[in-house]
């Protein structure tokens, strides 16, 4: 009999991660359409097919489920590889990927007040990319603000949706701005 005991504790915890595992990418499947902001639990529970109180045996809390999607949206778009790239290669990978993000990224800027905390994470790990690619150009303080500012989704958002440019035109006009400084 008790041989049987572990098996029946694996499928439930199983069963129990599966369920989790549900919740989690049907909030991230909403918070990349509606944005976290118009995200409810009883949403989320429609979506991954359980009751809400189902969600909150999993997630205590709001912030919990949020940070648990934060995890699982950055692991699944990771930002992009950019060592040993010179500054225009970089930019154009970030950029390229911005352009596949760029709704989620918009929504999850647009709420971002709901939770600063993740806000301020995601913003550290651009910052260090920034860092990487600004170390080479120099250690003055104006080369790393003109890269931050090239490697920032506002940035390419404005260059690419709002102003018109391509890709490479947004590219090569902060290749530009970044070497003027």
């Amino acid at each position: 009999m008790e041989s049987r005991r572990p098996y029946r504790l694996k499928v439930r915890a199983q069963r129990q991660a599966a369920t989790k595992h549900r919740i989690v990418q049907a909030a991230v499947d909403l918070h990349e359409t509606v944005g976290p902001a118009q995200t409810s639990i009883s949403a989320i529970a429609d979506r991954a097919g359980v009751q809400r109180h189902t969600v909150y045996a999993h997630f205590p809390d709001e912030r919990s489920l949020f940070r648990a999607c934060s995890g699982h949206w950055a692991a699944t778009h990771p930002l992009p590889d950019i060592d040993g790239l010179e500054l225009a290669a970089a930019l154009d990978r970030i950029y390229e990927w911005y352009e596949g993000v760029e709704t989620a990224l918009a929504l999850f800027a647009r709420d971002a007040r709901l939770y600063p905390d993740v806000t301020a994470e995601r913003e550290r790990a651009r910052g260090q990319m920034a860092d990487r690619l600004a170390a080479p150009l120099g250690r003055r303080k104006a080369v790393r603000a003109a890269v931050g500012h090239a490697t920032a989704f506002d940035t390419w958002r404005s260059l690419v949706r709002r102003e018109g440019l391509t890709r490479r035109q947004a590219v090569d006009a902060m290749v530009a701005f970044v070497a003027a400084v």
